[in-house]
């Protein structure tokens, strides 16, 4: 029987996202989001065409949250703040007071419960009057989101301490703005993913600079960005070119944005080198990767107090060469990721469950960028809907998880700072709809008080933190 244990102070939470959990979609004052209009268009974007509308009514029934995080024992709580329930045009011209009392009613409740918030400034949901001055597509949108940042600070920063400016920008980047998949739906294949992550790269650092610059001495708190990643390993080990394509992946996903921000404020080498030839190729004078100057380079290295990393999967990859007609990340990128067919599946479809990944990525990172204090910011195991109450292949995940997070502290001396599980509920998860679950409490859609009910996860992951560790076989 091995009893895995955690540091002291290690932080146990769990996360939402304000578009997934709200609704009251334009209650009191809010103005839409690019969410909002991508799911009111329709067009099977989304399972059924569901909308986020109503999803857990979370904008109503905070308080039902609350109870659950207090059953769960968290120590922390992770949420985002929907920017246009705050700023209903993006901008500070108009600032909506009914938005601000409620991110107040939340903060302050978590504080008298001594559970630290942490607060997302933005988690896919751009006001729609900000994507129509160009999004992420434009250099506007980059003092745009500075100015919302430092009007969080000045308003929830007294209270807050944790602050993260952007959700996975890889996500959003890929999706939104090369294959138009997620809102706002915009297909620019081989450019638009490009140009929206450099920019969310420069409006990250900025707002990092405003808050290290005007709060960060009165405040006390830190800043920092939401990475994602799968771990990557060759499909053939003794294949030189599998193994320059695992090292490709790797500078696609997470090195794209984590090596400008801990390391240089540049790209990944791999990743200029194969979108310069192919722009060439292709009879360009320049790359499609749009190049930081030296200025810009300056503002963005170093511009995170500890690193956040959302794990979900791995995956096998061989060298491919995509034919394409068009320019593509995927055929500059130019791997076959594959799901090993003996690694258990969850929901969603993409979706391989592997605990052993995530020690190794947490090594990866500790190796490959000095060090960081980690917090695990989102880790989770979909179930299909109707789901389990009894979710106990779920929980199995939890724990062989919460295991390699253990090893990777106490053997491989990563600096893990916290885990948190995505998701508190289940909850409106994008382009899968109502259709996959997530939460530690299920929520009842059929039921107008959309009741949360706890899952047998959520009663085993309670133990985890109150023992601060899994002792063996006392916990399955």
């Amino acid at each position: 029987m091995e009893n895995y244990s955690f540091p002291a102070s290690f932080a146990w939470g769990a996360a939402t996202a304000a578009y997934q959990v709200e609704g009251g979609w334009d209650a009191d004052g809010k103005g839409p989001s690019v969410w909002d209009t991508f799911t009111h268009q329709g067009g099977d974007r989304v399972f059924k065409n569901q909308t986020g509308d109503v999803a857990c009514g979370s904008y109503t029934l905070w308080e039902e949250d609350l109870k659950c995080i207090k059953q769960l024992g968290l120590t922390h709580y992770r949420f985002s703040l929907s920017w246009s329930r705050l700023l209903p045009d993006g901008t500070t011209g108009f600032i909506n007071q009914k938005g601000i009392e409620y991110y107040n009613k939340v903060i302050n409740s978590l504080l008298e419960n001594n559970i630290i918030p942490m607060v997302t400034l933005y988690h896919f949901d751009m006001p729609q009057a900000v994507k129509d001055l160009g999004g992420w597509s434009s250099e506007k949108t980059v003092d745009i989101f500075e100015q919302y940042a430092r009007f969080c600070y000045e308003t929830f920063g007294d209270r807050v301490k944790l602050w993260i400016t952007i959700n996975e920008p890889y996500v959003m980047a890929r999706f939104a703005y090369e294959d138009g998949s997620f809102a706002p739906g915009k297909k620019q294949p081989g450019y638009g993913a490009y140009q929206a992550g450099h920019n969310m790269l420069l409006a990250h650092a900025k707002a990092w600079h405003n808050y290290n610059t005007h709060f960060k001495k009165q405040q006390n708190g830190a800043v920092s960005i939401v990475l994602c990643s799968d771990w990557a390993e060759p499909f053939d080990p003794s294949s030189a070119v599998d193994k320059e394509a695992t090292e490709r992946y790797l500078a696609f996903y997470l090195d794209w944005f984590a090596k400008p921000v801990f390391i240089d404020g540049d790209y990944p080498a791999s990743m200029k080198l194969k979108i310069s030839e192919n722009s060439k190729k292709e009879g360009l004078k320049t790359s499609r990767l749009p190049e930081f100057t030296e200025e810009e380079k300056a503002l963005i290295k170093g511009t995170a107090d500890f690193f956040c990393l959302n794990y979900y999967t791995s995956r096998k990859i061989k060298h491919s060469t995509v034919a394409s007609e068009e320019p593509s990340f995927i055929s500059d990128r130019s791997v076959e990721d594959i799901k090993d067919p003996d690694w258990p599946q969850c929901a969603p479809d993409w979706l391989a469950v592997v605990p052993w990944g995530l020690r190794k990525l947490l090594k990866y990172i500790k190796e490959t960028f000095n060090n960081p204090a980690i917090y695990i910011t989102e880790n989770g195991f979909g179930q299909d809907d109707p789901p389990k109450l009894e979710d106990i292949q779920r929980w199995k995940y939890f724990e062989e998880t919460l295991k390699e997070i253990s090893k990777a502290i106490n053997t491989d001396g990563v600096n893990v700072k916290g885990y948190l599980v995505w998701s508190l509920i289940d909850n409106f998860e994008w382009i899968h709809g109502y259709n996959v679950r997530f939460g530690l409490f299920h929520v009842d859609y059929d039921q107008a008080t959309l009741p949360r009910t706890p899952y047998l996860s959520a009663l085993k992951y309670s133990n985890v933190v109150k023992k601060n560790g899994l002792g063996g076989h006392a916990d399955t």
